[in-house]
């Protein structure tokens, strides 16, 4: 990092909402507005999808939309102290996040909460905590600044190639105790695409990309659940009140939603015949009320997210803040992948995986953290636009 960077000092929060003496905007306000486009939307399809669920559940219908209403607070009471924070500290402490999420993958190991066979979530009071989620962010870190300062061995021979690639196997193997394949492979492919985009050889990549496929493919093919998902995947009417009953259902709400939905509150599927309605398949609702026009308006404010993630990666990487660019490329990627899976697991394209949609699903974990990538994104926005202005008004006063 950068003296300058280390050295620089930046405003306080309340300024973020001004502009400066230039009259230039100091970070982009489009991550804000798409950030609360996606939390309202996200509200809204939670507390239509879990409404019959929660009745029963809990004798309250409005359970679930309490709790996601006040996840997205946290989340927002979260995203003011962390755009406070420098990405010089991210970068200095990157390997301590790193061992956190070490620690927290192997502490819901011993004292984890099993449901429906996974043991995914450490109980903190009235405060669940799904360990997989900040592990991504940190390992994505961690693997940033691992490319500053190996960039040069990355690019030259595989050892630079590997070393990674151990650490990304120590997180997985933890992962698949829990058991959490989806969330191995979206680790798996985030950390390829950005070996990748920091200038991997071609023949590593491709070499160690099939080598990690055949292990997945293996992972699936020995373990009986995770085949018959696979299995009900390809054809999920041979059985469908079996493998295949949660897929037919939500592409029955699919076929319902046609081009403009039934409307909203008028799905039949989240009548607790489609289950995971308000977690890993709230767009099957969305499809069935808003149709095609409701997903193609949630895949474009996903694309957009991505889009300017990945271009403000390049932006940085062209000003030289090496770290900046590779955690903003690490974030795009995971964005649009996990969105990718998510959809397409809803809608039969890929094999259902427990993956949230970010920032609509339900679920508290996956909220917050999206929410503290997103702020890192508009962080490095505010440091390279912060730096460009310092540089015209130096420029300036020297003329």
């Amino acid at each position: 990092m950068t003296a300058f960077t280390d050295n620089l000092k930046f405003p306080a929060l309340p300024q973020w909402l001004t502009v400066n003496s230039s009259n230039v905007e100091t970070f982009d306000r489009t991550y804000i507005i798409l950030a609360f486009a996606m939390y309202i939307i996200g509200l809204v399809m939670v507390a239509s999808s879990s409404m019959p669920v929660a009745e029963r559940m809990f004798g309250n219908p409005f359970h679930f939309i309490i709790r996601h209403s006040i996840y997205i607070g946290l989340s927002l009471i979260v995203a003011g102290f962390v755009m406070q924070v420098p990405l010089a500290i991210w970068h200095k402490h990157s390997t301590n996040l790193l061992i956190f999420g070490i620690f927290l993958l192997v502490a819901v190991l011993i004292i984890g909460r099993t449901v429906n066979g996974s043991q995914r979530w450490i109980m903190l009071g009235p405060i669940t905590i799904q360990a997989a989620e900040p592990a991504k962010l940190f390992f994505f870190c961690y693997l940033s600044a691992y490319l500053v300062r190996r960039r040069n061995e990355v690019m030259e021979n595989v050892k630079g190639f590997i070393k990674p690639l151990v650490v990304f196997g120590v997180l997985a193997t933890l992962l698949l105790f829990q058991p959490d394949l989806g969330t191995v492979i979206v680790m798996f492919v985030t950390t390829f695409g950005l070996l990748f985009l920091a200038g991997a050889k071609l023949w590593q990549f491709i070499s160690i990309a099939l080598m990690g496929l055949v292990s997945i493919s293996a992972l699936a093919y020995l373990s009986p659940y995770r085949w018959a998902r696979v299995t009900g995947f390809l054809d999920p009417w041979k059985d469908p009140f079996g493998s295949g009953y949660q897929l037919t259902q939500s592409l029955m709400a699919y076929g319902r939603g046609e081009i403009f939905g039934e409307g909203l509150g008028n799905s039949i599927q989240k009548l607790e015949y489609l289950p995971e309605a308000h977690t890993d398949f709230v767009m099957a609702v969305l499809a069935e009320e808003f149709g095609f026009v409701g997903i193609a308006a949630i895949l474009i404010l996903s694309m957009t997210l991505v889009i300017k993630a990945l271009l403000l990666g390049r932006t940085a990487v062209s000003k030289e803040k090496y770290f900046e660019g590779f955690f903003a490329y690490a974030i795009g990627i995971w964005f649009s992948f996990q969105a990718a899976v998510n959809v397409g697991a809803s809608a039969g394209i890929v094999p259902t995986k427990g993956l949230t949609m970010p920032l609509i699903s339900y679920g508290g974990s996956s909220m917050i953290i999206m929410t503290i990538a997103l702020v890192v994104l508009l962080r490095i926005d505010h440091e390279i636009r912060l730096q460009s202005i310092q540089a015209t008004s130096n420029g300036g006063r020297k003329k």
